[in-house]
Formats: structure tokens, C-alpha cells, sequence
């Protein structure tokens, strides 16, 4: 293992990590969403210039549109949820009150 493969693993172990025990905060959740789409893309991007592979050049692009539609409704999650219930922490949002 290489120490780029060990660095792209650990950015998204440590991503996961920081997604699972910190979840006070909406945007908090979205920041660690967003790191571990990162690493992701990054890996995906070194991966065809490792192994010499052309065909799977466009899953980088395919990655990175998905994320920016994931970063684009988690920011109106974030902003709806701001809005009705005056805060961004988790513990505020309850679906059985719905």
C-alpha cells in the first residue's frame, strides 16, 4: 500500500468517523459528507493514471456532478430546516412531529 492509497483511505475512515460520533449540527453532517466525497473523487481521479486505464477517465466527472447535487440538497435541507425551526442542530428535527 502506498502512502497515497494510505491517505485517501484514512481521509475517508477519518470522514465516516467524524459523519458517525459528531452529529450536533446539520452543517457539521454536510462537512463531513462533502470530505468523504472528496477523497472519493481524488481516488477515482489517481486511479486510471495508476493503471494506465482511458475507459474509466468519465467516473471522476460522473462523481463530482453527484456530489454537487448532493451538496446542492443538503444546502437546502439545511436552509428549510433553519427556517422552520430556527436552528441547524439535530436534535431539533423530529419527523414524528410532522
Amino acid at each position: 500500500m502506498t502512502f497515497l492509497h494510505l491517505s485517501f483511505y484514512s481521509a475517508f475512515t477519518l470522514s465516516s468517523l467524524g459523519l458517525a460520533f459528531h452529529r450536533m449540527h446539520l452543517i457539521s453532517a454536510l462537512l463531513c459528507l462533502e470530505s468523504m466525497m472528496l477523497s472519493m473523487y481524488i481516488a477515482l481521479s489517481m486511479w486510471p493514471i495508476q493503471t494506465q486505464m482511458t475507459s474509466s477517465t468519465l467516473m471522476p466527472i460522473l462523481m463530482l456532478a453527484f456530489s454537487a447535487c448532493e451538496a446542492g440538497a443538503g444546502l437546502a435541507i439545511l436552509v428549510a430546516s433553519t427556517r422552520t425551526h430556527g436552528s441547524d442542530q439535530l436534535h431539533n428535527l423530529n419527523l414524528l412531529q410532522c
